[in-house]
């Protein structure tokens, strides 16, 4: 094809050399044959040129026929020029298809072809493949290979292109991409020029290149398992499927003592003995792997070894462990586990063990005591959820709605090896705690701790504090505690108000020399107290002491200060402004003083006065004895009534001054009790006759009634009948005519209990508080006028026993005194307060079996 328009070219330069040279002829012809006729002058006969004529019509002649044959050289010319112009654009036509063709052939098959030359080096020339990933599209980025391809393959094609480029050797090679695309890489040499054409992987290549990755990297894990069986410390070998020693690791060569790997595959040296071996191939026959414990000579010594073997395909594989100090450690871990099972038998914390078969491996003690479950089942290792069915059926497990999901959560924890830490609130009350720990045997343990009385403390601790705090805020006296580093761990607000402090300062834990600093600057202050108290918070001496003392503010205020040390090594320091105390102080001595003078004064009067009343009231009772008698004379009606009159004056004119006697040693303490056996009819009686005259007078009955139990109990006699007398005495005084005064008498669980009840006026609301004071007489609108004295004597000797008074009255509704004396005096149990207005006890016809009536 490129041939023909070669020759025509030739064929047209050579014609148009023969018409260029015969029209030159033409033309040198033409002006020669001009030259000659202008150079051979004539003349006519007539004076003119003799052959001018002829010259001009041979040169016209000439000039026509070279023009005639330059005008046909000319059509001539053009003729060929354009039928080689023609020839010419079929050629290129036909070039362009080709060209068109050859693309199409190339873009047919998705590749990458780059042409490379010596001048113009590396150029793309086609680029269509866009099925693998990872390779760019852009014609620059294509030939920055280490771009998009791994460093595997950028290095291997490295290589081959280098050795394209030197020495024209073709290469083709299976490389990959960055991004894991397979590409197939062929280049060949062409002359001084070089072709690298990239292909897409597929069909058979496909696969060929995933077994040539396989192998690649099946022979780096073969060359790096052997590199790494050669570093092991451990005899390591493997036989093929003749049984024969195919390659062994250098703790191998090292322990059968040869030189290197070649001597011990030539000559068969054996690691095990032949009994060994023996008994090895047995049991491989059985199984898949064989873990078999047996002793092994290594370097002349005789060990216990762990030989594994494990079958391949044709092959078998060995290793043979020393576990010479394994079963050492192993013996120490047992009695270091036995101790440690001694060790949680003593502690508190239940403890509970599951293998990882959840299965119960160790209980201590403390676990079955808290579950309550017995030691000889668990001892058989139920498993875990073998146990939490049985505490369900024993009621000692959490209630939940669904408990089969509870369980099943609990349970698939522990084996997932995921850690629990949960509060169980059990039936009982209680709350445990559960803890579960992983074990490095593939095991959980699990530890329950009882934290019902530790959270019932913590309960009790916050609210002390909470209570402490809410106390000291609501002190007047200022309260700081000063920690052992002398800084302030604990103040009330009244701290703060004293000596006009920031609370929000005071929260950042000042030292006490930084406190006194800044109380300087705002008192002028009794530097020597503060001296003190700083020298009592700062003290490294070990000899904590307290101190106390007052101190004199500058604004003229006095400030009480007490220092006291605290068991955990603190100070404790309070402050009370004692001003407003000091300003009432005197006089309050003062008045007190006044008032122990005036005291004084009543207990002389009231001694002196009863001493000298009771002399002459003597005689004047004696005297009415004596004429009241038959000896001195007979007397008439009115004069006997005039004597019982007087009598009876006199006699309770005595009892008044009795009581003010007896007031006056109480209050002297200089009454004491003669304690006997008191039998408590005689002691009731005794108290009711004493009475018997005025309640006959007043028309009052008196109901006695007395527990059939009651007998004795230790008291002072004369003082019990002296109480009943006073208290019977009283009701009459306040019964109207046709009442009946209930005197009740029975045991409780610590006193003897009597009781006095009437049906009179009663005692309003506003006189029962001052009933028990002394001189206070309310006649109530009832004839009876005492001293007032009674019930204050029967309170004050009530209280001398150990016991108490309570009065129970409504207006109208009568009177209820009841007298609570212990048992036993010599130990007399706490007193019972007196309540005024308590319900009533029971009625002496509820509790008393029998009673008698004295009117």
């Amino acid at each position: 094809m490129t041939l023909k328009p070669q020759l025509r070219s030739d064929e047209t330069r050579r014609e148009l050399l023969a018409l260029l040279l015969a029209g030159l002829a033409c033309v040198t012809v033409l002006v020669l044959s001009i030259v000659e006729t202008q150079g051979t002058p004539g003349t006519n006969p007539g004076g003119t040129p003799a052959a001018s004529g002829s010259s001009l019509l041979l040169l016209l002649v000439l000039i026509t026929g070279a023009a005639c044959a330059t005008g046909t050289l000319a059509f001539v010319i053009t003729g060929r020029a354009r039928r080689s112009e023609r020839e010419k654009a079929l050629e290129a036509t036909d070039l362009r298809r080709q060209l068109i063709m050859s693309e199409a052939v190339f873009k047919a098959e998705p590749q990458i072809l780059i042409f490379w030359e010596h001048d113009s080096g590396l150029r793309v020339v086609n680029q269509s493949l866009s099925t693998v990933a990872g390779v760019p599209q852009d014609r620059e980025g294509l030939l920055s290979f280490g771009t998009w391809l791994d460093a595997r393959s950028v290095h291997e094609l490295k290589v081959a292109l280098d050795a394209l480029f030197e020495d024209g050797r073709a290469f083709n090679l299976f490389l990959k991409t960055a991004e894991g695309g397979d590409l197939e890489a062929d280049g060949r040499a062409a002359g001084s020029r070089a072709v690298l054409r990239f292909r897409d992987v597929a069909g058979y290549k496909h696969d060929l290149v995933h077994l040539i990755e396989r192998h690649r990297r099946m022979a780096g894990d073969i060359e790096t398992s052997r590199n790494l069986l050669n570093t092991l410390p451990m005899p390591v070998w493997l036989r093929d499927d003749r049984g024969r020693i195919g390659w062994v690791n250098d703790a191998y060569i090292a322990a059968v003592e040869a030189a290197d790997e070649a001597e011990v595959t030539g000559r068969q040296i054996e690691l095990l003995e032949t009994r060994q071996r023996n008994d090895l191939a047995a049991d491989l026959a059985k199984s898949e792997m064989v873990r078999k414990r047996m002793p092994i000579i290594v370097g002349g010594e005789r060990k216990a070894h762990e030989v594994v073997a494990v079958p391949t395909d044709g092959s078998q594989a060995f290793v043979a462990i020393d576990v010479a100090e394994l079963e050492n450690k192993q013996g120490e871990l047992d009695r270091q586990l036995h101790a440690n099972d001694r060790t949680l038998d003593r502690v508190s914390t239940a403890v509970a063990i599951f293998n990882s078969q959840q299965q119960l491996t160790f209980f201590n003690i403390a676990y079955s005591r808290l579950w309550q479950l017995d030691p000889n089942w668990l001892e058989r290792g139920p498993t875990h959820s073998e146990v939490l069915d049985r505490l369900r059926e024993l009621s000692r497990l959490p209630q939940v709605a669904d408990y089969r999901v509870w369980k099943q959560a609990l349970v698939s924890s522990s084996a997932k090896k995921r850690d629990v830490e949960d509060l169980w609130y059990l039936p009982d009350g209680r709350m445990i705690e559960v803890l579960s720990e992983r074990r490095p045997d593939g095991g959980v343990a699990f530890l329950y701790e009882d934290k019902s009385e530790k959270l019932a403390l913590e309960s009790r601790y916050k609210t002390m504090n909470q209570v402490q705090r809410e106390t000291l805020d609501s002190l007047r006296d200022g309260v700081a505690v000063f920690s052992t580093d002398s800084r302030l761990r604990l103040f009330n607000s009244a701290f703060a108000n004293i000596w006009r402090l920031s609370p929000a300062a005071l929260a950042q834990g000042p030292r006490v020399d930084e406190l006194v600093t800044g109380i300087g600057e705002t008192f002028q202050t009794d530097s020597e107290s503060w001296s003190q108290i700083v020298a009592c918070i700062t003290t490294i001496s070990g000899e904590y002491r307290s101190n106390a003392g007052t101190m004199n503010r500058g604004d003229g205020s006095f400030i009480d200060y007490a220092v006291i040390p605290l068991p955990d090594g603190g100070t404790l320091v309070t402050f009370s402004d004692v001003t407003a105390t000091r300003r009432y102080q005197r006089a309050l001595v003062e008045r007190n003083e006044a008032l122990e003078a005036t005291d004084k004064l009543k207990n002389n009067f009231n001694s002196h006065v009863s001493y000298e009343l009771r002399t002459p009231l003597t005689d004047i009772i004696g005297f009415s004895e004596l004429l009241d008698s038959p000896r001195t004379g007979e007397l008439n009606e009115t004069q006997r009534e005039y004597l019982g009159a007087v009598s009876a004056s006199s006699r309770q004119l005595r009892s008044v001054i009795d009581n003010i006697l007896d007031l006056a040693s109480i209050d002297a303490g200089a009454i004491d009790l003669e304690m006997t056996t008191v039998d408590v009819r005689d002691v009731v009686t005794s108290a009711v006759d004493g009475i018997r005259e005025r309640a006959s007078r007043a028309k009052v009955t008196v109901d006695v009634g007395i527990a059939d139990d009651l007998r004795t109990f230790r008291a002072d006699q004369s003082r019990v009948r002296q109480i009943l007398f006073n208290l019977v005495s009283n009701a009459i005084g306040f019964s109207k005519p046709g009442d009946t005064v209930f005197v009740s008498a029975w045991r409780d669980p610590v006193s003897v209990v009597f009781e006095i009840v009437d049906q009179g006026i009663g005692i309003p609301d506003g006189d029962r508080d001052r009933i028990f004071e002394r001189f206070v007489s309310q006649s109530q609108g009832s004839k009876h006028r005492g001293a007032g004295l009674g019930l204050s004597i029967v309170k004050s000797v009530a209280e001398l026993h150990g016991g108490s008074v309570e009065l129970n009255s409504k207006p109208n509704d009568g009177t209820r005194v009841i007298v609570r004396l212990p048992h036993n005096a010599e130990v007399a149990p706490a007193v019972t307060p007196s309540v005024i207005g308590q319900a009533q006890s029971p009625t002496p016809a509820e509790v008393l079996p029998s009673s008698q009536k004295l009117g």
